[in-house]
């Protein structure tokens, strides 16, 4: 079975070498698809932009997503009114059915060929126990809510797959997304605006603003950051370490198979447990294929991340059964308390996108947008709703913040009170990783396949917590923040930005 995503199994060809400018109207910091649409809309709006990716673009969530192009958020409508009325409601599906025209015609008018298709998305009653998830009067509200709203819903009484109740909802889509971003990353490369790949930036300076990537200043006006989980850049460290405790990230499991009938219709399919199973079928020139994901948990907070792809197989086989299965992966999602992305300014001329949970593809799209318009000083419905300085504004948001922040102080104490049973290097089988005592020290110990022993800090050096093995990815994960690293203490996703020590013999 390949361990990889679907999008990543054709990547496109690398951008070329190039000089660094000396100046560009806007940096774009992450070259997924939140910083990707930012950066041809500046274009497209007369700026110099430069994009820095620190990998390959795509290389982070936006190569790892389900690609579920739809309006229905993870916060479901019906509470979305309760909480904020729906007025508020109405912007937040507006925000993904808007973000699905974008791309539609970004993708028609540049002829990126990325395989969009509209298909109907379905909320469905639990896959599995009929007991679990909501009932058929809580999908009921949510469509008729929906349909007031000015959306195209309805209540189905015997939904597709398995003939339960669901909310049908017209006009979402598919697409290939690493396809997409590579066709707008072509056009906002060129002509004064540039996009680099395998370039990191290494810091930002206040005044005059500006990055540094290798050694070299790169004078800007605008800074967007668009890493998933966003850099301190010119924030104080302060500042910053306080809006980690605002996001939350989850590490979901994914898995690709072709089928063997067409049974189940290209669309889009949820159900209503928490957290729940997530399914999208579509059809290219082989056949039917379907991309099936959950078990989801806090990231590094599962001692057998194995046993999810297990857990996973035995459902995917049970709703769908002529799912062959070729792949899987695992991807990160950041919620928010309050069930809403974090999008505009931080700081003077600073920009985050972060928060986007289940809607990767189409918050980041609409990142975009109200990056662009930020910029350029253009009116946007969204800018006050998804503020990043919003205050927590009901008690079960504040009760999500207390609960969710109860990870730092808990694991920053007990995994230094946990002891080690058959502690020594010898312990550590190949292709796995433990952590171990070695003098004073917590060292993350990782034996490669070929027997060679590779030792870093166990030390995440994001707030000083202790990673924890990955087996089922092989990465080191922190249970406080959610930030990654290789094997090897390189980081693969933050808030950490600096990899974990290297440890000598």
């Amino acid at each position: 079975m390949l361990a990889q995503s679907l999008w990543r199994a054709h990547q496109p060809a690398p951008f070329s070498n190039q000089p660094l400018p000396n100046e560009v109207d806007v940096v774009v910091v992450g070259g997924g698809i939140a910083g990707l649409t930012a950066a041809y809309l500046f274009k497209q709006g007369g700026k110099r932009v430069a994009v820095f990716e620190k990998d390959r673009i795509g290389s982070g969530e936006t190569g790892n997503t389900t690609a579920h192009l739809t309006c229905v958020n993870d916060a479901r409508i019906s509470k979305v009114a309760r909480q904020f009325g729906e007025n508020t409601a109405q912007l937040v599906w507006r925000a993904g059915a808007t973000a699905i025209d974008v791309i539609e015609s970004n993708a028609t008018e540049r002829g990126i060929d990325c395989a969009f298709r509209r298909v109907p998305g379905f909320l469905c009653s639990a896959f599995f126990d009929e007991d679990s998830g909501d009932g058929p009067s809580a999908l009921r509200e949510d469509a008729e809510l929906a349909r007031r709203l000015g959306f195209a819903t309805s209540f189905i009484e015997a939904g597709p797959i398995t003939g339960r109740p669901a909310m049908r909802v017209a006009d979402q889509a598919l697409f290939n997304p690493m396809d997409y971003i590579a066709g707008l990353a072509s056009v906002i490369n060129g002509d004064g605006s540039f996009v680099f790949e395998d370039c990191e930036v290494g810091d930002v300076i206040d005044d005059p603003l500006a990055v540094i990537v290798n050694g070299e200043n790169i004078v800007c006006r605008d800074l967007m950051i668009a890493t998933h989980v966003p850099i301190v850049g010119k924030r104080n460290l302060l500042g910053a370490t306080l809006f980690q405790t605002k996001l939350y990230p989850y590490s979901s499991y994914v898995l690709g198979a072709r089928l063997s009938d067409d049974r189940v219709a290209p669309g889009l399919y949820w159900d209503t447990t928490d957290s729940y199973y997530y399914l999208r079928v579509h059809e290219d020139a082989d056949g039917f294929y379907a991309i099936f994901g959950g078990e989801d948990h806090k990231t590094g907070q599962e001692s057998d991340t194995e046993s999810r792809f297990t857990h996973l197989t035995e459902a995917f086989q049970r709703l769908v059964p002529s799912a062959a299965i070729e792949r899987r992966w695992s991807g990160q999602v950041i919620e928010t308390s309050d069930g809403l992305p974090f999008i505009g300014e931080v700081s003077p001329h600073q920009f985050v996108a972060t928060g986007f949970a289940g809607n990767g593809m189409t918050f980041g799209t609409i990142a975009g947008v109200m990056m662009h318009d930020a910029v350029l000083n253009v009116p946007n419905v969204w800018r006050d709703l998804f503020d990043p300085h919003r205050k927590v504004s009901t008690l079960g948001s504040l009760a999500t913040v207390l609960t969710e922040n109860v990870d730092y102080p808990f694991h920053f104490i007990a995994d230094r009170l946990r002891q080690n049973t058959g502690a020594g290097v010898e312990n550590v089988p190949r292709g796995s990783g433990k952590v171990l005592v070695v003098g004073d020290k917590r060292v993350a110990v990782h034996r490669r396949d070929d027997g060679e022993v590779v030792k870093v800090s166990a030390v995440c050096t994001h707030m000083g917590c202790l990673v924890r093995w990955n087996n089922a990815e092989r990465t080191w994960d922190c249970p406080c923040h959610g930030s990654r690293f290789s094997p090897e203490g390189e980081v693969l996703g933050g808030p950490a930005e600096a990899p974990l020590e290297k440890v000598d013999d």
